[in-house]
């Protein structure tokens, strides 16, 4: 049996799956000393890879598969899922992997567990269809979309610029104000995620100008990063968790399931499937499905994470560890 709550906010959104409850009831108090072991998860927002990953790991029933668990809470931004693995109130959580290096400085004790993506897939600069503006060097002197300070939005604003050796204004929109603030010419240009970038090109509203998930180089953009008490406490609960959520990657990369995985993902992310099989053309197939780091993958995360002016950073070896190797759930 699997049971949805609902915050009355209604974000953050929280869905728990709480397998076998009622029957639960009905057994000796002996049972709940035998309870399977609960996992929460934190992903950033709803429209994003993390929530399509872990729902399709809950309605394959993976976790079940692994005997655990798993309460899934969608969060506004990736920093108030940080905050909330920072206060206990989730135990994994999927964000970038330099707010790790930030959070240690600070005493938030946790880790990247397993890398997620080496690149930002899906994410481009665009321009209206119109606009005179042709490439990256064009944009000296004009005004570009970000999301807000600090954000991917603008790392990959700060690194267009420190790329072409070009200055400009950058702009915070919020999630919500980049496109109508592009169409109204408020803006010259808006850096983009998926799988917005992908219904807007697709509409015909917007020309990309820069693909980053090409240009950009290979680096940890963001990891499941688990608290140190649950590393050091219930590493097997950790694994198996990691399992899950991996197999779910597994499950919509494979070439087999494809018509199922453009379903999901529509679903899910409530866009046209058209849309979503873009997402899972530009984005999810590209996903990490073994969760591997790299000494240099991590140390280009801290060197893009410097950027946006972050400097009081943990060494790059105290900010991830190699012992948690998803064995991707079957379905």
């Amino acid at each position: 049996m699997s049971k949805i709550q609902r915050n009355s906010n209604p974000d953050p959104v929280r869905r728990s799956m709480l397998i076998g409850g009622a029957a639960a009831l009905l057994l000796p108090n002996i049972v709940f000393g035998q309870a399977k072991q609960v996992v929460r998860i934190g992903v950033p927002t709803k429209t994003y890879f993390p929530t399509i990953i872990s729902e399709t790991a809950i309605r394959q029933k993976l976790f079940e598969k692994e005997g655990i668990n798993a309460e899934l809470t969608i969060y506004r931004s990736g920093a108030e899922g940080f905050e909330a693995l920072a206060a206990g109130a989730t135990d994994l959580i999927y964000n970038s992997s330099s707010s790790v290096a930030a959070g240690l400085v600070k005493g938030v004790k946790s880790k990247c567990v397993a890398n997620g993506a080496l690149g930002y897939y899906g994410w481009h600069l665009v321009v209206k269809p119109d606009s005179p503006i042709k490439k990256l060097a064009d944009l000296a002197g004009k005004k570009v979309g970000i999301t807000s300070a600090g954000s991917g939005t603008d790392i990959l604003a700060r690194w267009a610029m420190a790329d072409q050796k070009i200055e400009f204004t950058r702009v915070p929109l919020g999630g919500g104000g980049l496109v109508p603030n592009l169409l109204s010419g408020n803006v010259d240009a808006t850096v983009l995620y998926s799988p917005l970038t992908y219904k807007v090109m697709q509409a015909k509203q917007a020309r990309s100008i820069a693909d980053f998930g090409a240009l950009v180089p290979a680096h940890s953009t963001g990891s499941w990063i688990a608290t140190d008490k649950l590393i050091a406490e219930r590493p097997q609960a950790l694994q198996k968790a990691l399992n899950a959520l991996y197999g779910g990657v597994g499950f919509l990369r494979a070439p087999g399931n494809r018509a199922a995985a453009v379903k999901l993902i529509a679903d899910i992310d409530e866009i046209p499937e058209a849309i979503a099989a873009a997402e899972l053309d530009g984005n999810i197939v590209k996903l990490s499905n073994t969760g591997e780091f790299k000494k240099e993958w991590m140390e280009r995360c801290l060197e893009m994470a410097k950027l946006i002016g972050m400097t009081n950073l943990a060494p790059v070896g105290d900010i991830y560890v190699t012992s948690f190797k998803p064995v991707p759930t079957a379905s």
